[in-house]
């Protein structure tokens, strides 16, 4: 029966071209059923439409997330309504009797599932009938006013202008503008002549990301109300031969490789045959032509991730194996690929970039952790399998990334890694230099290359710190000369902003936890004033950081003390650190949570009676858990886009998660073993409401792929069933968060006013 679920799930996200046929009876509308896989009902809803000269059919699964999947044939004759989906073999047969089909769902190599479909209304994702009233979020948005320097709008209104990169070639600057509408448009400007020319416009969907493909095209990304199923688009520098590269519904895309070598294509990776899992196509970035240039044909054991050299030449693949093993294939001869590494998915060994300056095209720089609890970077011979030299390693921090240098026949410039704070570490004699000029002229501040031309003759340079929203600058070597670009918020006056601290301390068990307090003016005078108690998402391998953080200066205007905690299962501490937050979500995870806040309470920053928890995804499933772990801990939490119940968590991931489920089960929790099962009703919010005594305010992205809206409609509904009275907020085009300013204006207004009201300041 498992299979079944496999290929019934695949049917459900593929896309065909419709073809059509009908006849004089009128079926259209939404038409609703159930089929029962083992002994879970799986609703399907055909939506048919009558267009042109004939009929289209489209098809939602809720529980998985899917909507509007085009079928490929709809046929109505007889009172028989034929509806199929034929690469996969997916037909549905019924006959029209009383304003309902009788039929059956039918799948080559399957058992057949009989479905009834009934005449319904398609409404709009969740329980609508429980969001707050616009009326009741603005009362709510009224009681976060006040006479303060700086507005919601200064912390959280997107740019005027962003995303600044140079072409190639230095010729031109591509940058994001805001409108009087608050869309960001994609602006080229020649830096010859200054002329400024608009080349993307944004409507109704988010432009996710933009960059440059080569000298005369630009390549760019966008999805439908927030479900991450990414569409590639490209367009010339002048506006001209705008195209959608991968007009697949239902389909999500990767970027791969850029192919700085080949000018006319880069390298994706599309869900377009199974929407599991990922296989990678060279893609012409004018024509869209597409070659597929491997099979990710096991479902069972599908490649995770595949390793391209800077000529587009697949040299190595990373395949899953049994649910949690990892095998990395490699190849020196193009064709066959031979296993070089047999890991657990716990393990790291991945290949950070081939080593071009070396006459072994074998050698590469890896980053691995096979030997070591943090991860270190070293030279590796991927034929011979052996170390060549450990390049560089942190005793307290993983380390990953570094840069080379195209111009310079790829020399190694510097090693980077997160520690409390960003750290470059320079390497080679000409970045030497350059660190030196950067950090002499910016003392105050973070730095990072954010592009830089292919001849180095143009550095794109971004500045940050904790109260420095962020500045590009333009650094040109000839001439030794820096030049502020765009200062993204000026109106954000550092000397009126939030330090941000790095903190550490230890867990009632003895662990040494790392994380942050952002301290307002009053707490640094010696008052103890109100926390917001601020867990990340993930969980697992994410961390807070240091620098500008709009939420914490935003709370910090308003009196709010913000304490991030880097808790066990947080990434960029070691091996050992990550996997003691395994099997713990919820507990010890939580408890490092609690022993943050009693470490900042016990140093005299915060009033332990005046906290606040809030968060998003894991976050917003901590505020949950707080709220029904110790009840009497906080004043009130802020739930966005939070997981609410593991059980029902776990059945509505993205079907291209699913091959991972034995890796989340590992991470979280598996209910087919009984004892993680009673873990999973103690620590899912949803078993425990009659806990929940404190004011809660929960907010969610109607499309959300990741975290379904059902996780936050069954918490609202059963407190609301309690007489409670929850705010909640739904965006109906957003998915996991919300990215359009209007919304987020909108989220940050009324969490102030809901803190205003249940935290005393």
């Amino acid at each position: 029966m498992k299979k079944t679920i496999l290929k019934l799930s695949s049917a459900l996200f593929l896309f065909l071209s419709m073809i059509t046929q009908t006849n004089a009876q009128d079926i259209t509308g939404a038409w609703a059923g159930n089929i029962k896989l083992q002994k879970t009902e799986v609703p399907i809803l055909f939506n048919i439409k009558n267009e042109g000269d004939g009929l289209t059919c489209t098809m939602d699964s809720p529980t998985q997330g899917v909507a509007d999947f085009p079928m490929d044939k709809i046929d109505f004759t007889d009172n028989v309504l034929t509806i199929e989906l034929k690469q996969v073999g997916l037909k549905y047969v019924g006959n029209y009797k009383n304003n309902t089909f009788e039929g059956t769902l039918i799948q080559t190599g399957t058992e057949d599932h009989p479905l009834t479909l009934t005449k319904t209304v398609k409404t709009l994702p969740g329980n609508t009938d429980l969001p707050s009233s616009e009326a009741e979020l603005n009362k709510l948005m009224q009681k976060g006013k006040g006479d303060f320097k700086y507005s919601v709008e200064d912390y959280f209104a997107k740019p005027k202008a962003s995303a600044f990169s140079f072409s190639p070639n230095g010729a031109y600057l591509a940058y994001k503008e805001k409108d009087e509408n608050a869309k960001n448009h994609v602006y080229v400007k020649s830096l010859e002549t200054d002329k400024v020319t608009q080349v993307i416009k944004e409507e109704d969907e988010l432009i996710r990301a933009f960059g440059w493909a080569n000298n005369n095209r630009l390549v760019y990304i966008m999805d439908k109300g927030g479900n991450e199923n990414y569409h590639l688009f490209a367009v010339n520098l002048d506006g001209s031969n705008q195209a959608e590269l991968t007009p697949f519904d239902g389909v999500k895309v990767n970027i791969l490789n850029s192919l700085k070598e080949d000018k006319e294509h880069m390298i994706i990776s599309m869900n377009q045959n199974n929407p599991q899992i990922f296989e990678p196509y060279k893609i012409n970035i004018t024509t869209g032509e597409l070659v597929q240039l491997y099979k990710n044909d096991d479902a069972a054991n599908p490649i995770d991730g595949y390793e391209f050299d800077k000529d587009g030449k697949l040299r190595g693949f990373s395949r899953l194996r049994d649910g949690v093993n990892m095998d990395l294939y490699y190849t020196t001869d193009g064709k066959n690929y031979e296993i070089k590494k047999k890991l657990n998915w716990k393990q790291t060994f991945s290949i950070i970039s081939f080593n071009y300056a070396s006459d072994n095209p074998d050698d590469a720089y890896v980053v691995s952790n096979l030997d070591t609890d943090k991860t270190e970077i070293y030279l590796y011979d991927l034929k011979e399998d052996k170390v060549i030299k450990k390049l560089f390693s942190n005793k307290e921090f993983d380390v990953s990334s570094l840069r080379l240098s195209r111009k310079r026949n790829y020399e190694l410039d510097y090693f980077a890694y997160e520690g409390e704070k960003q750290e470059i570490v320079p390497v080679s004699d000409y970045y030497k230099k350059l660190h030196k000029k950067i950090t002499a002229k910016f003392p105050k501040y973070n730095y990072s290359i954010a592009g830089v031309t292919d001849e180095e003759d143009k550095y794109l340079i971004f500045l940050q710190s904790d109260k420095l929203y962020g500045m590009y600058y333009a650094y040109d070597p000839i001439k030794d000369e820096f030049k502020l670009l765009y200062n993204l918020m000026p109106n954000l006056k550092e000397e009126d902003m939030a330090e941000m601290r790095p903190i550490s301390f230890k867990s009632r068990d003895g662990m040494h936890i790392h994380g942050y307090i952002t301290l307002p003016k009053a707490a640094i005078d010696g008052k103890k004033v109100p926390v917001i108690v601020n867990p990340h998402g993930g969980p697992q391998g994410i961390r807070d950081s240091w620098g500008f953080n709009p939420e914490a200066q935003l709370f910090a205007s308003r009196g709010y003390a913000t304490l991030q905690v880097n808790f066990r299962i947080s990434g960029g501490y070691g091996k050992s650190f990550l996997e003691s937050g395994f099997k713990q979500i919820g507990r010890k995870a939580m408890d490092d949570v609690e022993d943050g806040l009693h470490y900042v309470v016990k140093k005299g920053w915060v009033d332990k009676n005046n906290v606040a928890i809030y968060g998003g995804s894991h976050g917003g499933y901590a505020v949950l858990r707080g709220l029904t772990k110790t009840p009497d801990l906080y004043a009130c939490g802020v739930d966005y886009v939070g997981v609410s119940n593991l059980f029902t968590f776990m059945k509505t991931i993205p079907p291209y998660w699913k091959p991972y489920i034995k890796i989340m089960k590992e991470v979280w929790y598996d209910e087919d073993e009984a004892s993680e099962k009673v873990i999973m009703e103690e620590v899912s919010p949803a078993y425990h409401i009659d806990k929940i005594k404190k004011p809660l305010f929960v907010v969610q992205g109607a499309n959300d792929p990741r975290v379904n809206i059902d996780e936050s409609d069954q918490i609202v509904k059963a407190l609301r069933e309690k007489g409670v009275d929850v705010p909640y907020m739904v965006k109906y085009d957003e998915g996991h968060g919300f990215h359009k300013e209007e919304n987020r204006l909108d989220l940050y207004k009324a969490m102030m006013g809901f803190y205003a009201e249940h935290l005393n300041n």
